[in-house]
């Protein structure tokens, strides 16, 4: 009996889809909150219907247009540039994501920072799983 090679390329993209599920569980709720001097309310990870979503695409925290999107690459939020920025590679002060009053994390492209998540691999990993 001859096995298939793919079933060896099939195993990793299945725990890949298993832990983006627990990823999205853990994170499904969660506010983003700036750390700026406001503590700016950037959304929440919701399904993507949901209004205060940063998946929300048409939304007010989800939109590439929105002023408070951290998809908004010309925005404070969302600029490559910006300290505050979900986006920027090199800020030390990104968005944090809370839940249940806890800080768990914090929405950011920088590498460096611990516990964070890029913007777009949440989109990526959750768009329709929340």
């Amino acid at each position: 009996m001859r096995k298939s090679p793919y079933i060896f390329l099939l195993i990793p993209l299945l725990s890949f889809t298993a832990l983006g599920n627990d990823i999205c569980q853990i994170l499904s709720g969660a506010k983003i909150i700036a750390q700026d001097d406001k503590n700016t309310y950037l959304g929440r990870l919701a399904n993507s219907y949901d209004s205060d979503s940063i998946l929300n695409e048409y939304g007010t925290y989800g939109g590439e247009y929105n002023a408070l999107s951290v998809f908004n690459e010309y925005g404070e939020f969302g600029s490559e540039y910006n300290q505050y920025s979900a986006t920027n590679s090199y800020s030390s002060e990104p968005p944090m994501i809370i839940k249940d009053r806890k800080i768990i994390g914090y929405l950011s492209a920088n590498k460096s920072v611990q516990s964070s998540i890029s913007p777009s691999l949440v989109k990526a990993l959750c768009a329709g799983e929340l």
